[in-house]
């Protein structure tokens, strides 16, 4: 379990580098009128949208990571009681 948090904490930083270069461009573009530098690239939209959809998943998991460790911290101690 720590080395997937680790790793999940390492991927969340790596996509939000991207994600921070391509999403105030792409507001500046569409901003400034220079829609057809968009309408060029359609990748441009899906990495934006697969970066989004990838630092939702990796920085979900970092939210829910102390309710998951308490939850098992729980159900020890509930074991440890009844086995004793």
């Amino acid at each position: 379990m720590k080395v997937w948090n680790k790793w999940s904490r390492k991927l969340h930083r790596w996509f939000a580098i991207p994600t921070l270069i391509l999403v105030p461009i792409s507001v500046v573009l569409k901003v400034s009128g220079n829609g057809q530098v968009m309408a060029r690239i359609p990748q441009w939209e899906i990495a934006q949208s697969l970066l989004m959809l990838l630092l939702v998943i990796t920085g979900g998991y970092l939210y829910l990571i102390p309710y998951i460790s308490k939850w098992k911290r729980n159900k020890r101690r509930k074991q440890k009681g009844t086995n004793a």
